[in-house]
Order: C-alpha cells, then sequence, then structure tokens
C-alpha cells in the first residue's frame, strides 16, 4: 500500500499516524509461500524531525501458516515486531551511523507493504515446531510418526562408516 506522507515531509516537527493494513494474503521468499491467517491493522506512526530525520514506527502482528520443522505439519506461527526506522531527510536509512538506500520510499510516497516485508525477512522464526517433543517423520517411509510408528528399518547405518562395514562383511564371508 503507497502511503502519501507529503504532509510530513513538508512540516518541520510534524507527526502524524495512519493506520495501513499488510497488503498480501501470503508472504512468498526463497523458503516458499505462506499463506497468512490472520493480520491486524498496522497503525504507523511518522515523525518529521528539524527537516533531518524522518521517522516511522508501529507494532506489527499477523499469524503465518509454517510447516514443521520436524513433521511438516502447518503450524500457526504468530510474528510480532516493531518497525522503528530512522531516515535522513533524503530518504536514507540510519542504521547505527551508517546510511543505505530505503527502497521503501520514494520521494514523498512510502511504500508499506516492502517496508513491512523487509521486516518480516528479518523476524522471521529460525525454528517452528508444532510442538516440542514433534517426533518428526519417518526417513524411510515419510510417515508422521506423531501420529502413530511405521514397520520400517529404524537404525540406518552411519554412511560414513561404509568403508568399516565393508571390512565386517569381508571377514564374515571367510
Amino acid at each position: 500500500m503507497l502511503v502519501d506522507i507529503s504532509d510530513v515531509m513538508s512540516a518541520e516537527n510534524r507527526e502524524v499516524t495512519k493506520e495501513v493494513l499488510f497488503g498480501h494474503d501470503s508472504f512468498k521468499s526463497r523458503l516458499g509461500e505462506f499463506p497468512i491467517t490472520k493480520k491486524t491493522p498496522i497503525t504507523l506512526r511518522i515523525a518529521n524531525r528539524e527537516n533531518k530525520r524522518l521517522l516511522i514506527s508501529g507494532e506489527v502482528a499477523m499469524t503465518v501458516r509454517i510447516p514443521c520443522n520436524r513433521c511438516l505439519e502447518d503450524v500457526e506461527t504468530d510474528i510480532r515486531f516493531t518497525v522503528d526506522k530512522e531516515l535522513t531527510a533524503e530518504g536514507a536509512e540510519i542504521n547505527d551511523g551508517e546510511t543505505e538506500t530505503a527502497d521503501y520510499l520514494s520521494g514523498t510516497w512510502l511504500d508499506t507493504d516492502k517496508l513491512v516485508y523487509e521486516e518480516i525477512l528479518v523476524h522471521w522464526p529460525v525454528r517452528v515446531l508444532c510442538r516440542e517433543d514433534c517426533k518428526g517423520i519417518c526417513k524411510v517411509c515419510g510417515m508422521n510418526l506423531n501420529r502413530g510408528s511405521c514397520d520400517c528399518r529404524k537404525t540406518e547405518p552411519d554412511p560414513r562408516m561404509a568403508a568399516i562395514q565393508d571390512v565386517f562383511s569381508k571377514f564374515k564371508e571367510v
């Protein structure tokens, strides 16, 4: 969603609050596409400080369906974070004293979808589990072991031990 912030940028020490909604029903990344099942409106506070700095802040809360890392069952995962951006008057983002181009700001237009997308990438959970004691899936047949056990061979030889196993199998033949 594009938001016109010309009213803020044109007046020194001006501050406005705008309510926006993340404009996508799913989150797409290199990891795949994940449906967003619940999202709340985002209240962004946009402030112009002495015509030198532009401050953007707000709270984001959404629920995304992400597969469990072990059993691949979908898990409703809450993603919550705070947007807290500081930009120069020219639109460059300030991070720890360093500046970089903010691609979500073009002139007086703020692309809130790009801003939130970039923040989701940063706050994406490293690991999602359906439950702490998730048993995962069988490496042979792919059965979800949380639903029951399978009849597959439980112990698989370590592939790093293949050379030693060959030695033992030669001795058995003698």
